[in-house]
């Protein structure tokens, strides 16, 4: 476990093969030392990081810390329900329409009410600029909601903010300082 914690702060520090082909680690940038930290606090660290990056619509250093940040969670062991919807918001303000939408299919295959698969599904949706299947996921936020927050998830207690937010019709739901050129699409 030291190890992987040395390689994923080796890879912070001075960038790693696959990360500066993605996105070169921007002049002057310092990255955090996360090798003392647990996977957890880890992976916690790294997507306040990623999306930091993407209100202040820092597109270069988002794009460089998110994958980071993805293989943060995947060294965590089996996804949860939280861990699938943070690693589906890493692809939301990434732009990776592919890896948010995976997460939200797979959190709704569990459970097709889950609040969070609906937002991250709607997000996802707004970002492929599919506004039937958009709408769809919100009239079914919108129906699951009462029944969902009756039943007191910790998830749901965490990611309230993200929920309301989904809620309001009027409010945009992918990150509006965040410009994407060359978005994945499925």
């Amino acid at each position: 476990m030291a190890l992987v914690a040395f390689l994923i702060g080796q890879r912070v520090a001075h960038g790693s093969a696959a990360a500066s082909a993605d996105a070169p680690a921007p002049a002057g940038m310092r990255a955090p030392d996360i090798s003392s930290m647990s996977p957890d606090e880890r992976a916690s660290k790294l997507f306040d990081i990623v999306m930091r990056f993407g209100e202040e619509g820092k597109i270069d250093s988002l794009k460089f810390f998110a994958p980071m940040a993805v293989q943060a969670y995947d060294m965590l062991g089996p996804p949860t329900i939280h861990t699938r919807y943070d690693v589906g918001m890493i692809g939301i303000v990434s732009g990776d329409i592919t890896l948010a939408r995976a997460e939200a299919d797979t959190i709704l295959a569990t459970n097709k009410t889950n609040l969070l698969g609906l937002v991250l599904a709607m997000k996802a949706a707004g970002l492929r600029q599919d506004t039937k299947a958009r709408a769809e996921y919100l009239r079914r936020l919108v129906a699951a909601e009462p029944a969902e927050r009756a039943k007191s998830v910790k998830e749901y207690e965490e990611h309230k903010a993200d929920i309301d937010a989904a809620l309001k019709p009027d409010t945009p739901n992918t990150p509006t300082k965040i410009q994407t050129p060359g978005v994945r699409k499925p």
